[in-house]
């Protein structure tokens, strides 16, 4: 059986953030619109690179592309922006509903995205999937509360300069879980 590829991890936090970062920068030169195009542009290249580089489309980033596909299609069609603000909202309640899905029938999800990182116990999954859980739903709810209480330029550098930080404070505060709770402590 041949070896899993696998992307370096700076890569793939390029090809995770980068098309946010590519649609702030192009917000603050083209506006909501054009920003909008970039954003489609980059998620697909990002996607088209990662499944370049490892033959597997991961599950997340093609959730990801689709969404921003489709709500950037109807914000670019309608010129209407509450639909391209709406994708971050869609895509929270997705994970976290997909989550919660996983754990009422008593497969915690994550462990199917994570298990190559992490050797966790069946505990540890269940545990720090309730917290992504919590921490998608969240997300949601701020999502909403920002893009409908504030400027669109707020909004999208808050998904960039907030959401983004909060993610890795968020994930390193799993830590402490995550060394608890390893399947195997002599790794």
């Amino acid at each position: 059986m041949a070896a899993k590829r696998r992307l370096n991890p700076a890569l793939k936090l390029v090809l995770d953030i980068g098309p946010l970062v590519l649609f702030f920068a192009a917000n603050a030169k083209l506006g909501i619109f054009g920003a909008t195009a970039v954003f489609m542009v980059a998620a697909l290249t990002a996607l088209a690179v990662g499944y370049a580089l490892t033959r597997k489309l991961e599950i997340m980033p093609l959730v990801t592309a689709v969404i921003v596909l489709v709500f950037g299609s109807l914000t670019l069609i309608l010129h209407n922006e509450e639909f391209i603000k709406l994708k971050p909202t869609i895509i929270y309640l997705l994970f976290g509903g997909t989550l919660l899905g996983g754990l009422l029938l008593g497969k915690p999800l994550l462990g199917l995205l994570l298990d190559q990182m992490f050797d966790l116990t069946d505990e540890g999954w269940r545990k720090l999937t309730w917290r992504w859980t919590i921490f998608f739903f969240a997300l949601a709810v701020l999502n909403e509360i920002v893009w409908r209480n504030f400027s669109t330029d707020f909004w999208v550098a808050f998904k960039l300069f907030g959401v983004v930080p909060l993610t890795f404070v968020f994930g390193a505060l799993q830590m402490p879980l995550i060394t608890k709770y390893q399947a195997n402590k002599q790794n």
